[in-house]
Parts: C-alpha cells; structure tokens; sequence
C-alpha cells in the first residue's frame, strides 16, 4: 500500500508564520481536492502536557513538506481537561474533549488521552510506535471544493463518486500558525511552546443535494484580532453522524513570510 514517505526527508528551514490582521486575504480563496481521499489527520493536544509538544513537533513539520494540504490537512485541536492542573491553555475549548470523546464512542473506547492522532476517523497510534508514516487512502470518494472572499463565509460544493448512503456534512475549521506560548506553570513551566494549526474556529451544516452535487455554505465567526489571527484553513465532508471524513482540503488564508 502506498505510504507517506517519512516527514523528516522533506523538513526544512523555515520562519515562523505570523499572520496579522491586515494580511487575512481580500481577494477570493479556492481550495480543491482530486477525486482521491486527502487525509485528514487530527491531533488532540494540550500546552498543559508534558508528552505533547514532541507531537505538535512532528505535526508542525508539515507546514515545509509537499504533502501539505495535497495529500494531508492537519488539525490541532487544543482540549480544555488539562487546564485544572496548573496552566490554562489559551487556545482549549470544552467543544474538542466532546469531539474526542465522541471519536472514543465510535471505535467502542471509554478514554481519552494526549497526545491523541486521529487520521481519517481512525485512532492513529504510528507516532508512539515509531512509524511516523502516514498511509495514504486507496480510495476516491469524490472532489471537495471551498470558495470564500472574506475566510468567514465558505461556499462548500461536493461531487461524489458514487451517491451517498447518508446525509452529508460540510465542515470548515479556521486555524492558527507559527503561535507562541511562554507556559509560566503546570508540567511544560519554563518552556516556550510553538503552535501550528491550531483549530481557532469550527462550524458545520448539512449539504444540500441538487442532482447529484452537494452544496453548503458555512459561516464562521472571525477569531479576534492578535496573534491568533486565523493563517490557514481546512475544509472536510461527513457522512450521516460519524465524524470520520470523506474527503479534505484547506490552505493558506495570506501568504507564509
């Protein structure tokens, strides 16, 4: 089966993004998919975790290889039950331990963890093993296309190859990269954490069905004007009420520096 080749071949040197509220993009934006799957590869993370920054790490190395958003769409969802233990973490919300949890009810599991890869709806425990290849889907389940001229008002079309047994989901997530937090308590005191693709912002709706092509528009809210400030996007379809996607892409909202 074909296989992501290792991260570490691609990595290379690459500055920090920072995108101010000024470079979030005037002009239209278009991502789009092939037929064949893009992965979609969640991680679950917390700056309240000592094990987590060697993930976000190895995520992060993405952002300078050529399976970005062609082959592979990132997510970094900061979850909110570590905040109690010491340090907060600026970037959890309560909706991303559910959406785990959510996850562990579908593969039939009662926990939930950190540092946590889901990959196409799947627990995906290859980093903790040392096999940090990502196996790329055989499957061509159609072509997934976003347009929006303002990063909060998304045009979402889904062309299916063969007709879906259930209701279809559009899904658009804003987020954030080259972030930094220095963590001043809890178990990662002293250290500067560096963040890529961070989920700042998710919402979904149902697809509409006219002849065999599936439309959506998705509103979000702007995330506020700081460091914050949203960099990049990633865009997904759902099937029926399974969070596991049927096909991905997203890209950058301004260009990298």
């Amino acid at each position: 089966m074909p296989v992501f080749p290792r991260l570490a071949r691609f990595l290379l040197v690459a500055a920090p993004l920072l995108v101010a509220p000024a470079a979030l993009p005037a002009q239209s934006i278009r991502f789009e998919s092939g037929p064949r799957q893009v992965t979609l590869l969640e991680l679950y993370t917390s700056e309240g975790c000592s094990s987590c920054p060697p993930a976000e790490t190895w995520l992060a190395q993405l952002e300078s290889t050529a399976l970005l958003w062609h082959e592979v769409v990132p997510l970094a969802f900061h979850v909110s039950y570590w905040d109690h233990l010491g340090w907060k973490d600026r970037f959890a919300s309560k909706r991303w331990p559910q959406r785990q949890r959510d996850y562990a009810a579908e593969w039939n599991s009662r926990s939930v963890y950190t540092p946590g890869f889901v990959l196409n709806g799947e627990e995906w425990r290859g980093w903790f093993d040392n096999r940090a290849q990502l196996e790329r889907s055989t499957d061509s389940p159609g072509v997934l296309t976003a347009t929006s001229n303002d990063s909060t008002e998304w045009t979402i079309t889904f062309v299916p190859a063969a007709r879906p047994a259930e209701d279809l989901r559009a899904h658009v997530a804003l987020l954030g990269n080259g972030l930094a937090t220095a963590v001043r308590a809890g178990e990662n005191r002293g250290r500067n954490l560096l963040h890529e693709f961070v989920v700042l912002e998710l919402n979904s709706t149902p697809m509409r069905n006219a002849d065999g092509r599936f439309h959506a528009t998705v509103h979000l809210v702007a995330p506020a004007a700081n460091d914050a400030q949203a960099a990049s996007a990633a865009v997904w379809v759902s099937a029926g009420t399974s969070q596991a996607p049927l096909q991905a892409t997203g890209g950058w909202l301004a260009k990298r520096k």
